[in-house]
């Protein structure tokens, strides 16, 4: 069995597929959050591909992108982590705006907020206006997460339980594969059926409505809790765009200023099958902001 079960996830990408000039998917930005770069639950093969798939003016990394909280318990960073920094950088050096808002497991990144790497500004929270000119407010989350504020010895304990939660779910999914079964989150599923998280979940999202009420902008878009999402509370557009660790999803805005979710996967898959470069995009959702 394969070290790296990301791996397995998608056939080989063509050779071309990096150059693919006219045949790529254009939006005026894109957030993903919560990669997990440092951990074998890290998927990431699917973010490559996706970034090789996808162009954007702006590109925000909300969040818990590298893992510094894994990686201080044991070192792993194979070829594909450092493939996906270099992917972003390079993007940053191809003319895209690249924002990283750090998240709690990179926390240590905040100390260099105001400064700039490779072209990726590091900030610990801003304002982005969409072509629509709504205003939306982007932050990792985890500021406004209870476990972190009042017990982060807690969200330490439930960090190691979350990880051997994903290791089963890697083992999972490596056999599904080998009985020709997509990619299914046995540890997503297991998530939203625990009664506690779900409150959690609820009480997150509304803390995050309330910062945006308090910075007077249309719309907060996080990450943090691994779970993607888009939808009003109150008269804010409550924007999540999960992870890249079991939902591979990214969220996206078009050049009129309407917001998607992409779960990347499900894209991919659609798109080999038919042997075409460009689909219509799956969401779960769209609003124009």
């Amino acid at each position: 069995m394969p070290d790296d079960i990301s791996r397995t996830l998608l056939p080989p990408i063509p050779p071309e597929a990096d150059d693919h000039s006219g045949k790529v998917l254009r939006f005026r930005t894109i957030w993903i959050s919560d990669i997990h770069l440092g951990t074998r639950g890290c998927q990431a093969a699917v973010l490559l591909d996706f970034l090789k798939y996808t162009e954007s003016e702006y590109l925000y990394l909300v969040g818990d992108i590298v893992d510094g909280w894994q990686l201080r318990k044991r070192w792993y960073w194979p070829q594909l982590h450092n493939d996906v920094v270099q992917k972003i950088l390079r993007r940053a050096r191809k003319g895209a705006k690249v924002f990283f808002v750090p998240g709690n497991h990179d926390e240590a990144a905040r100390n260099y907020c105001g400064l700039h790497f490779g072209g990726v500004y590091v900030i610990n929270e801003i304002v982005h206006e969409t072509a629509a000119g709504k205003r939306l407010l982007i932050v990792h989350g985890d500021q406004f997460d209870a476990v972190m504020k009042c017990a982060k010895w807690l969200a330490y304990l439930g960090d190691t339980a979350y990880e051997l939660a994903l290791v089963i779910n890697r083992l999972f999914n490596f056999f599904r594969r080998k009985f020709g079964f997509n990619y299914w989150s046995l540890s997503a599923y297991l998530k939203h059926k625990v009664k506690n998280a779900v409150a959690h979940i609820g009480a997150f999202e509304t803390f995050l409505a309330e910062r945006a009420h308090h910075h007077c902008v249309d719309g907060v878009v996080c990450g943090h809790i691994h779970n993607a999402e888009m939808r009003m509370i109150g008269d804010i557009l409550y924007c999540n765009d999960g992870d890249w660790v079991e939902s591979c999803t990214a969220l996206v805005e078009d050049m009129q200023g309407q917001l998607s979710i992409i779960h990347w996967i499900a894209q991919r898959d659609q798109l080999l099958q038919q042997g075409q470069y460009q689909l219509p995009l799956e969401t779960v959702g769209s609003v124009n902001a």
